[in-house]
Order: C-alpha cells, then sequence, then structure tokens
C-alpha cells in the first residue's frame, strides 16, 4: 500500500475506506465495480440457498469429504468452494456442474433442485449455513477489523500480539431495506460464547428462521520450505472455520500444489488436530522436516497410507503418533 500510494502521491491512509463514514455511499463506491455485470436478485437468493444447502448436506454425511465429491460427483475443490459460497447465481454455472449437483442431491432438474433447497430452508434446516454465506454485517465487522488493522500498521503504532484472541463482538447493525442482502428477520438472536481464537455473532437471514450461528475465524500459518514441506509460521490472517473444528483448529496456506491440480497452491486449509484422518480424506503430518500435506487412502492389505504427488511422497500413517496427525476439514481457496 506504501509503494501504492507513493504511485499516486497521496497519504497511505487515504488509500483506505472508512465505510462509518456519513458521507461514504456503498452503492456509489461499488457502482463502477459492478458496472453492468448484475443479476437478478432472485438468482443471488437461489445461490446462496443451494450454497447452504451443500453445506448441510456435507455436515450431515461424513463420508461426503472433498475428494469423494471430486471423484464421484465431478465437482472440483475449487468449484466446491465458489459453490459453498455462491460465488455466482445458479443459472451461471455449466451444465456440467449442474447436473453434478443434481445428482447430488437426487433431483431430476434444476427447477426440482431449487424447490428442494427452498423446501429445505422453509424447514430451517439451513439456518445454521445460511450466514456463513450471505451476511453483510459481518462482511462490515471483518472490514472494520481489517482497516483497523492496516490504519494501525501504516501509522507505526504497535501491533497486538498475533495468539492474542479478540473479544467476541456481536454485530446488531440492520439495514433499513429487509432482503437477501440483509436479514428477512427483524428479530436479534442470542450467540453462545465458545472458546475460540475469534469470533463475530451472526444475525438470521433466512426466511422463517430463528436459529443461531457462530462464525469463526482462525489464525493462518504457512511457509514453503524445501521439498514440499511447510513451516508453522505465523501470517497474521484468519480463515473461516467449519462450524464442526475443534478448538486447536487453524487455518494452513500451502504454498505449492503438491497434491495435483485438484488442490491449487492458493488453497489455505482448515486443520483440527483433534480429528484422526480417514480415508478419502486430507491430512497434514508433522514430520521432523516441517509439516506436510497428504492425502489418505488404504492398500490392498488394508493398510492406511498418506501421498502427495508433487514431491512423490508415500508414508505409512499407522507408524506415525496419532498426535502429529491432523485432519483437514476444508480449503479455502483464495
Amino acid at each position: 500500500m506504501r509503494a501504492i500510494a507513493a504511485a499516486l502521491h497521496v497519504d497511505p491512509l487515504d488509500l483506505l475506506v472508512d465505510i462509518d463514514d456519513p458521507a461514504f455511499d456503498i452503492e456509489a463506491w461499488a457502482d463502477p465495480i459492478l458496472g453492468t455485470d448484475r443479476t437478478d436478485p432472485e438468482a443471488d437468493r437461489l445461490a446462496v440457498v443451494i450454497a447452504a444447502a451443500v453445506r448441510a448436506r456435507r455436515a450431515a454425511d461424513d463420508t461426503l469429504t472433498i475428494a469423494v465429491l471430486e471423484d464421484e460427483y465431478a465437482i472440483a475443490p475449487v468449484i466446491l468452494s465458489r459453490i459453498e459460497n455462491a460465488h455466482k447465481p445458479y443459472d451461471r454455472w455449466n451444465e456440467e456442474v449442474r447436473a453434478s449437483l443434481r445428482r447430488l442431491f437426487g433431483a431430476a432438474d434444476d427447477p426440482a433442485l431449487a424447490a428442494l433447497a427452498d423446501d429445505a430452508c422453509a424447514r430451517g434446516e439451513l439456518d445454521a449455513f445460511l450466514p456463513m454465506i450471505a451476511n453483510p454485517q459481518l462482511r462490515i465487522a471483518k472490514t472494520r477489523a481489517r482497516t483497523a488493522a492496516l490504519r494501525a500498521e501504516l501509522s507505526g503504532e504497535a501491533r497486538p500480539a498475533a495468539s492474542a484472541p479478540a473479544n467476541a463482538r456481536t454485530v446488531r447493525e440492520k439495514a433499513a431495506r429487509p432482503s437477501l442482502e440483509t436479514s428477512v428477520l427483524e428479530r436479534p438472536v442470542p450467540v453462545l460464547d465458545a472458546p475460540t481464537p475469534r469470533k463475530f455473532a451472526a444475525e438470521e437471514i433466512a426466511a422463517d428462521a430463528c436459529a443461531t450461528a457462530t462464525v469463526r475465524l482462525v489464525p493462518v500459518y504457512g511457509s514453503p520450505l524445501p521439498g514440499g514441506l511447510l513451516a508453522r509460521t505465523p501470517t497474521d490472517t484468519h480463515v473461516e472455520a467449519p462450524r464442526n473444528a475443534g478448538p486447536r483448529a487453524y487455518g494452513l496456506r500451502i504454498g505449492r500444489s503438491t497434491l495435483g491440480a485438484g488442490l491449487p497452491g492458493r488453497a489455505v486449509l482448515v486443520v483440527d488436530p483433534d480429528r484422526y484422518p480417514s480415508a478419502g480424506g486430507l491430512a497434514v503430518v508433522e514430520l521432523d522436516e516441517g509439516l506436510r500435506v497428504i492425502a489418505i487412502t488404504f492398500d490392498r492389505q488394508g493398510h492406511t497410507l498418506g501421498f502427495s504427488l508433487n514431491p512423490d511422497f508415500e508414508v505409512a500413517i499407522d507408524t506415525i503418533d496419532p498426535a502429529r496427525i491432523a485432519t483437514v476439514l476444508s480449503a479455502v481457496f483464495e
């Protein structure tokens, strides 16, 4: 940011957006970014509901791993991440992706899939997942926190220790107009505190929903070492963890594609040291030289193996201390 500011001959602090400034208009700010690429609000709503349905489907079935979705349903990890975060309206996905989603839910066609997702939403089955996808107040809270950190760094102020957990904060701002971007319910909801590194309370955003949801951010580590290994070096960034993550979960930036194109180097993995991996999933093993990301499988004799592709590496999982093996719960693609 200092280099950009120098090129523009402005103060670096002038590059920061103050969303709390009364003169700041989010619509005016976003208009040149959006341009003509605008979508129907109903299409956006459906994308969010289907994203929540996919998350709920995976949470209800421990065997539905990232690897299974890729092998059996032809949904690559990078596509799965975009689907689960509603990166674009459902009808903008190609037929191959839509067919995979229909097969995942057993739907005959796109209208049937939409009806299935809407019914699940109406029954309250998606309440815990919707705030993870479309919650403007959570994004506002993240923006405030990140802007404050940048302002402190650019001003030369002392930065807080990366390991110090932030207090939980409840986001209570409400938008003037009910929509999917805000909340169709205008009822405050209680949020239970949990011993997590960072946490933000999220408002309900689904019609007829009354459940609560907690969004948890965990610290990200990772710097490259020779031979495809990683050092657990703090990066001073955070990533959202799934709701089933244990108290010691953390993020790991892999930096390179050691498991092939299905897991690109820009991925950040959410790793849980308190869960033991199973075949079909991914794991992180702690070796004397550093951390290594591996895929878990069985051989013909039933032995559990871990392997990577780049470099070609294989290890017998049963010979490793379980305390040095952690399960990969999810992946976020930057």
